[in-house]
């Protein structure tokens, strides 16, 4: 029997079980999702070197690329950061705690209000983004140059192929079962 991950096994105990079902795709998106979640494991420990989690990375970097003068309103974050505008809020308020944006009206449009990074927290982005650059090229740098490109390849067609998919509406939990 050849060497192979949990995902393989997993597939070999599915086959022996139900061997009416092609269960291949799991050699996708079962090991997909492992190395998302272990991924997600290495981009934290660097966020949290810096004082920041997950939400609160995401908001700085999200106002940081945006470039000068580094704000957006919080519909606009909402949809630059892909989460709803409740967990924007939550996320504004723990930077807004510890200084590195602020809430300001909108001089565009005086009824509403804009999220304005700090030059404390424009500063501490800067630090933590090139760490964070770092890391992802230690991650990647496990692959070869050539298996990079492809990858990328792969998953930018991929994602916008689901893009363009409908949505399949489903109660549940949304996580990927093995």
């Amino acid at each position: 029997m050849e060497d192979q991950d949990f995902v393989g096994h997993v597939m070999d105990q599915w086959r022996a079980e139900r061997p009416d079902l092609d269960v291949s795709p799991q050699g996708i998106v079962a090991r997909l999702h492992r190395v998302a979640a272990r991924l997600t494991e290495e981009l934290v420990a660097v966020y949290a070197e810096h004082g920041l989690g997950e939400g609160e990375f995401d908001v700085l970097a999200t106002l940081r690329r945006s470039g000068a003068p580094y704000e957006l309103t919080p519909g606009e974050l909402a949809d630059q950061t892909m989460v709803t505008s409740g967990a924007v809020t939550k996320r504004v308020d723990r930077c807004v705690q510890r200084g590195w944006v602020v809430r300001r009206p909108d001089e565009r449009d005086g009824r509403g209000r804009v999220v304005a990074l700090t030059d404390a927290g424009r500063a501490l982005i800067d630090r933590a983004f090139t760490d964070h650059i770092a890391n992802e090229h230690r991650l990647v740098g496990m692959l070869g140059d050539d298996e990079r490109a492809r990858l990328a390849h792969l998953l930018e067609a991929w994602g916008r192929a689901l893009e363009d998919a409908p949505r399949r509406e489903r109660g549940g939990t949304g996580q990927a079962g093995t």
